[in-house]
């Protein structure tokens, strides 16, 4: 007798979903297969599809555990309810044409999950728009690039907190781990291995656009981040003139202390590394000295400007971008412009270095200031309830701003959760006050000889405004009521109470709004 087949409707075999086969897309799902989860995965363009699984089975121990899918309905039907798919596509309208297309195979309790840099404006609405179709959506920051995705990034992402307790076993499995005593990273590299014990680097972050709207912020300390590294760089080269083989050995001693961080631990690789088109010269200096950039440091600024936060330094760090991106102007205005005749130095080469050292510490110490100043201003105007000692405690591993200096900014809001600004902790303000010596100096001796350093000199300008009581906004003001009678407070009268002269004939009485 023929055995009856089964009308019973069978289970389908994947954990979660991902949609884009760029390098960041293919890395996190064969991530998120070391750590045991079946992914079915999904391209518009359907060979893709075909070649990442074959290469995957050539070389990936956890190939066995990915489902390729060359049709959408297909894909989002394999997938286990409540459905979590996340996006890996281009910000923007990709991700909009890529949400209009997949929705309607969706059902009420799925989850979107958006991995990519959009703009946290727009992860509000998105979240909007799916919840009143009975949808969920996460906007999570993906920070580690190509290497963080494949091996542990840092993961933050907004949404309603149901939706997260959904997504929160596999973002916290496949998140980088640090040292639960220590902070410092779990490294791991190979693949089919795993982080063992540690503590992820994910955590909620807020509500809706939270998520994304951190990721901003740490991309545009990220911006500063590099840009002070290169003008200490600049410094050594300029001032010093030191090799690039010996500047190399002076990060990767920096690298050994305070300074301690993903960002430092490569540029000292970087300046050893011989151009393999000429054995004679040191790659970086057959590099074209012109930056790119895909926006986040720009949006960053902008928020800043839009809020009100005092980011100097981390929107000069976009204007250098900018100011690399006109090479030929530049190197026009060179044979045109003079600069000053280079200076004796004022103290020896190993002080000077340690120096520098002191000034790039400081620097940074401001530009985290100003990263995290921002986010504060950002929940008060979102209502998000942001813990920035968890932050900080995320940032510590995986992400590009990985540092053990962020060990320090994790205790230092554990001890304060309200800490209005980060260079008034105990540590931070004495780390300013002992380095701003040698700070001083750097920024003297740099502007002496013609060696522009927009970030050292921005972080400090931002590091002596904030430390000062009385600032000639006085006179900007009066200046404004002058020509707009735009109204001022007095020094002898209670904030909030605002009066205005008609300066011409500064005999009349002042009237009082």
């Amino acid at each position: 007798m023929a055995r009856k087949k089964s009308t019973a409707a069978k289970t389908p075999p994947a954990d979660i979903g991902l949609i884009g086969l760029a390098v960041m897309g293919q890395n996190l799902i064969l991530n998120m297969a070391d750590h045991g989860y079946t992914v079915a995965v999904y391209n518009r363009t359907s060979s893709k599809v075909d070649d990442f699984i074959a290469s995957a089975k050539a070389s990936e121990p956890s190939a066995g555990r990915l489902v390729g899918c060359k049709s959408l309905k297909k894909f989002v039907s394999s997938i286990k309810r409540p459905r979590k798919i996340v996006l890996l596509v281009k910000a923007g309208w990709a991700t909009d044409a890529t949400i209009e297309s997949v929705v309607p195979y969706l059902e009420k309790g799925d989850i979107i999950i958006d991995g990519g840099n959009a703009l946290w404006t727009d992860t509000i609405r998105r979240e909007q728009e799916l919840t009143a179709k009975g949808l969920r959506f996460i906007g999570s920051g993906v920070s580690g690039g190509e290497t963080g995705a494949r091996f542990g990034p840092s993961l933050m992402p907004g949404g309603s907190k149901e939706a997260w307790k959904e997504l929160e076993p596999i973002w916290k499995a496949i998140s980088a781990k640090v040292d639960r005593k220590t902070g410092r990273p779990i490294e791991v590299d190979t693949p089919g291995q795993v982080a063992k014990g540690g503590e992820p680097c994910t955590v909620h972050i807020g509500e809706n656009g939270a998520g994304h709207y951190v990721k901003m912020v740490h991309n545009g300390i990220e911006y500063i981040d590099m840009q002070l590294i290169c003008e200490a760089y600049m410094l050594m080269k300029n001032l010093l003139g030191m090799k690039p083989d010996a500047m190399s050995e002076v990060f990767a001693g920096w690298n050994e202390g305070d300074l301690d961080s993903y960002l430092i631990e490569i540029t000292a690789d970087i300046l050893q590394q011989k151009d393999p088109m000429n054995k004679r010269r040191f790659l970086v200096d057959s590099v074209l000295d012109t930056a790119g950039q895909k926006g986040t440091g720009k949006w960053t600024s902008t928020s800043a400007l839009d809020l009100g936060i005092p980011a100097n330094a981390i929107a000069e760090a976009v204007f250098a971008r900018c100011l690399s991106a006109i090479k030929e102007e530049r190197v026009s205005a060179s044979k045109q412009l003079r600069g000053p005749k280079a200076p004796r130095l004022p103290m020896s080469k190993a002080k000077a270095i340690e120096a520098i050292r002191e000034a790039l510490y400081c620097s940074k110490i401001c530009a985290y200031a100003q990263g995290f100043q921002l986010m504060a201003e950002a929940a008060r105007e979102y209502d998000w309830k942001l813990d920035f000692g968890k932050i900080a405690k995320i940032f510590r591993g995986g992400c590009i701003i990985r540092a053990r200096f962020l060990q320090k900014i994790t205790e230092a809001y554990k001890a304060d959760r309200r800490l209005q600004n980060l260079m008034l902790d105990p540590y931070f303000k004495k780390a300013l006050h002992g380095g701003q010596g040698n700070w001083r100096s750097v920024v003297t001796m740099a502007t002496n000889a013609g060696v522009p350093i927009p970030a050292f000199s921005s972080a400090l300008a931002y590091f002596d405004g904030y430390r000062t009581a009385v600032l000639p906004a006085n006179l900007l003001q009066a200046q404004r009521d002058y020509f707009g009678a735009h109204t001022f407070e007095r020094t002898d009268k209670p904030r909030g109470q605002f009066f205005h002269v008609d300066w011409p004939e500064p005999g009349r009485p002042i009237s009082k709004s």
